[in-house]
């Protein structure tokens, strides 16, 4: 079974004579078997992890996100941001409210935040919370799916121009998940291994970068034949993000190194040959 709901815009635009208030409707179609991920029975009135929002005084409130290009990360997580609710909202699809203190420093609406390594749109924010939206696409793509009042996930704010790279760039745009198959300590430190699968795992090489919950870590090893790779933990890394706190068979987010993709890229278009024909 498969559910439709509508997701509708407001789009001000300010003029002489006052805004003027257009508005959009679209409607997407989630599966049942995602929705069941929320436990949440569509033909059932009775509350559920997906329930609506409580209606809460908000400092500010949803706005269309802006046109420009800001999703840009580091994979240096600023914090362990708290799920306080998870649910419908009223104007249709599902919201996600977090609770956090560093990522609102400066935040506006239509900011960028890396949720667990996935860029999503401020759409509602406080002085100790914010909203953001997500899209069907994004539960059955991402791990996102599988969080619940109560849990913690990273959080990032995207980089400005001053910003110091203290890891790779990032896009938050999830590449696929990956499931924990092993978590095994040594000394202060936690050897991690991910099994995912072969067509992101092509894109993966010993010593690289790969962001795992929005966490940017070097491969210690790739094992082709398990469709698995592998990092550590540092004792301090553990304190900081969530990974270590998720579970044997509990996913988690991967994006690849872009860089990777480029190369493919220009390899299947014939840049070599045109090259050596020069």
């Amino acid at each position: 079974m498969a559910v439709s709901f509508c997701v509708t815009a407001v789009l001000t635009t300010p003029q002489n004579s006052g805004p003027k208030m257009t508005t959009l409707n679209n409607v997407f179609t989630i599966s049942s078997k995602t929705l069941a991920r929320f436990n949440f029975n569509p033909l059932n009135s009775k509350p559920s992890t997906l329930n609506l929002f409580f209606k809460t005084p908000h400092t500010h409130l949803r706005s269309p996100p802006r046109n420009t290009i800001r999703c840009l990360f580091t994979g240096i997580v600023e914090e362990m941001g708290e799920i306080k609710q998870l649910g419908a909202s009223d104007r249709g699809g599902f919201d996600m409210k977090i609770g956090a203190k560093t990522v609102l420093d400066g935040v506006h609406l239509g900011d960028s935040i890396a949720v667990n390594g996935t860029c999503l749109t401020v759409t509602e924010f406080d002085a100790s919370h914010f909203t953001v939206g997500l899209a069907p696409e994004t539960l059955r793509k991402t791990s996102l799916v599988e969080l619940e009042q109560g849990s913690l996930v990273n959080l990032e704010r995207a980089v400005l121009p001053t910003s110091r790279m203290g890891g790779h760039f990032l896009q938050g745009h999830v590449d696929g998940t990956g499931e924990i198959v092993s978590m095994e300590p040594e000394e202060d430190s936690l050897w991690i291994k991910v099994k995912t699968s072969k067509e992101i795992l092509k894109y993966v090489v010993p010593k690289g970068y790969i962001a795992v919950d929005g966490t940017s870590l070097t491969v210690v090893d790739v094992f082709d034949d398990e469709e698995c790779f592998n990092f550590m933990l540092v004792a301090y890394t553990q304190q900081k993000v969530v990974i270590p706190l998720k579970k044997v068979g509990q996913k988690v987010n991967l994006e690849v190194d872009i860089l990777g993709k480029y190369v493919e890229r220009l390899l299947s278009s014939g840049f070599l040959e045109s090259i050596k024909s020069k």
